[in-house]
């Protein structure tokens, strides 16, 4: 059986990727109504989700490409952080019941790419193998 650890700078990348799409769908959702307006969120945005909306965004492509990959991503963890307590814990304790779940799982993946970084496909690896 092959060695399974090679494959995991492969995977982070992987993850990090679906994980930074899917987030910055969020984002799109809030600023462009893209693919659709986000539920519940009133238009025009009040400051505050216009901010995690913009994080959500940019972070997001920067998520995606791999570039400054730790600062992005603890910040994308801090903003999601906000956006738990903020906007799920006040309607509840438990994350299925209070909309969070997502919230919840998006900043402990990011934390974890703070501390682990792009993976082998990231512009942070590439800039890296260069210097």
């Amino acid at each position: 059986m092959e060695n399974w650890s090679v494959w995991a700078p492969r995977l982070l990348s992987v993850l990090r990727i679906i994980a930074a799409l899917l987030f910055m769908e969020h984002g799109l959702m809030k600023l462009f109504h893209f693919p659709a307006p986000q539920p519940g969120a009133p238009d025009p945005l009040p400051t505050l989700l216009m901010a995690a909306a913009v994080i959500e965004v940019v972070g997001g492509a920067l998520l995606v490409l791999g570039l400054f990959t730790r600062p992005v991503a603890f910040i994308c963890a801090g903003e999601m952080a906000v956006a738990y307590f903020i906007g799920h814990a006040t309607r509840g304790f438990w994350p299925a019941l209070n909309m969070g779940d997502a919230a919840i799982l998006f900043c402990f993946v990011f934390l974890y790419l703070s501390a682990a970084g792009g993976g082998a496909w990231s512009v942070d690896a590439m800039r890296k193998r260069s210097a």
